[in-house]
């Protein structure tokens, strides 16, 4: 991630891609997916892949955070500051919150700007916790300006998706999980009305054994459903936590992974195109890294914004 961090083969801005191929990194930049299409006689590669989404760079410098957190090594630090001044640099749309990020191929990608409440949950976040470490007042604009675009997506008890590309709000029929969830998980000193959204959730987008990933109730989307055992620790419901976590278990596979879902599929109502509106992104029953990130965070209490453990409410 470092490396990324610091050498790309196209542009020397301090962005992350949003994949890197699998294997052995080896010397200069990380290179990115693509398959040999024989047909065409070309290396291809994916429009998406190549971008870098907002919420991805910023997920990644929680993640250095955390190393550095926990090494001291001051170059997690600077890797971290580097991936967030690039947001602050390129994704800012108007007054409040961060735009999509980019999308398509070098050297021409194309600007998202379409607003998402989960990436700027995840701004928001690193931003936070980059003031605390440096004191350096951009990081607290930047925190402030993804946490108006929040207050612009509540809707009481519920938080939309975001914004479209013209900036208006999403449709509200576009529901999912993890933006109910993670706002008040990643910002301490949130309104306790955001809370509100964890009952919607459970209202809305419950399923037998866990939660779906949006409104039509098709299946437990498995990642979705450890995010809402760590929430439910965070709000004080050992109880509920516990009882998500047990039925976890059954999902998990020989390899040690749990599958992202129970079903064979489960919908999400988004597109993987993200300049696109076909909802074609779908979870399939396979093992997934972000569904057993996500137990083994609600298992060991682990706030993964504010690098905090999370104590129950018998130890606060």
């Amino acid at each position: 991630m470092s490396r990324a961090a610091r050498s790309d083969r196209s542009f020397s801005d301090g962005r992350l891609r949003n994949a890197y191929r699998a294997g052995a990194v080896g010397e200069g930049a990380p290179n990115l997916p693509g398959w040999w299409d024989n047909s065409a006689r070309i290396w291809a590669e994916d429009a998406a892949q190549d971008g870098s989404a907002t919420g991805n760079v910023a997920w990644a410098a929680l993640a250095l955070l955390t190393l550095h957190q926990a090494t001291h090594d001051a170059r997690y630090l600077d890797d971290a500051k580097r991936l967030i001044d690039w947001v602050l640099a390129n994704t800012a749309c108007g007054a409040d919150g961060f735009c999509g990020g980019f999308h398509g191929y070098d050297p021409q990608q194309v600007k998202l700007t379409w607003m998402s409440t989960e990436h700027n949950v995840d701004v928001a976040a690193a931003a936070n916790w980059l003031f605390r470490l440096t004191g350096e007042q951009k990081y607290a604009g930047a925190a402030e300006r993804a946490r108006r675009l929040l207050n612009h997506a509540f809707r009481q008890d519920h938080f939309l998706l975001g914004t479209k590309p013209d900036g208006s709000l999403a449709d509200e029929g576009l529901l999912a999980l993890d933006v109910q969830l993670w706002p008040w998980m990643a910002i301490p000193d949130a309104p306790a009305s955001w809370r509100r959204a964890l009952s919607f959730a459970q209202t809305h987008l419950a399923v037998d054994g866990g939660f779906d990933f949006n409104g039509d109730r098709d299946g437990v989307w498995v990642e979705g459903t450890a995010q809402a055992a760590l929430a439910c620790r965070i709000s004080g419901d050992a109880t509920e936590s516990h009882r998500l976590l047990l039925r976890l278990r059954g999902d998990r596979t020989p390899s040690g992974l749990l599958n992202a879902t129970r079903t064979a599929q489960v919908t999400t109502g988004l597109s993987i195109d993200p300049t696109g509106t076909t909802p074609d992104l779908l979870y399939y029953r396979r093992p997934h890294l972000g569904a057993t990130a996500w137990a083994v965070l609600a298992e060991t209490g682990w706030n993964p914004f504010t690098g905090e453990e999370v104590r129950d409410v018998s130890e606060r």
